[in-house]
């Protein structure tokens, strides 16, 4: 499975941008997800969502980033408002197999197994 984002940017703080990922197959039972990761920081969840839908995301984007799918086009999504210098880093794409509901598809980095190459977000205060 390849996986290449787009989108990326530079942008100042309280601005919006959409990040793409395509997929070169995404299927009901792939969940997939946005990670990011910050100079001299670990690679953290930003956020998932799983073939049915459902969807999970880190506290620090609640309210300001959506998540969302479209398995016909095998394209992924993510929206991000209201951005802050804080959301500054490398984003990446991921996913995994996963069925809907069997409780493998989480924000932890470590247990997705397809990665992109990643798109840099800059937000400037």
């Amino acid at each position: 499975v390849q996986l290449v984002e787009s989108g990326g940017g530079s942008v100042q703080a309280g601005g919006s941008l959409r990040l793409s990922c395509t997929v070169s197959e995404l299927r009901y039972n792939f969940c997939m997800g946005w990670f990011r990761q910050a100079p001299g920081k670990e690679r953290e969840g930003v956020a998932i969502i799983e073939g049915d839908r459902t969807t999970t995301y880190a506290d620090s984007v609640k309210g300001r980033f959506t998540i969302s799918r479209d398995d016909a086009k095998k394209t992924l999504y993510l929206q991000m408002n209201s951005l802050e210098p804080e959301d500054t880093a490398m984003y990446f794409c991921a996913g995994k197999w996963s069925w809907p509901g069997s409780d493998i598809c989480t924000m932890i980095p470590r247990g997705f197994n397809y990665w992109g190459q990643g798109t840099q977000v800059t937000v400037s205060s």
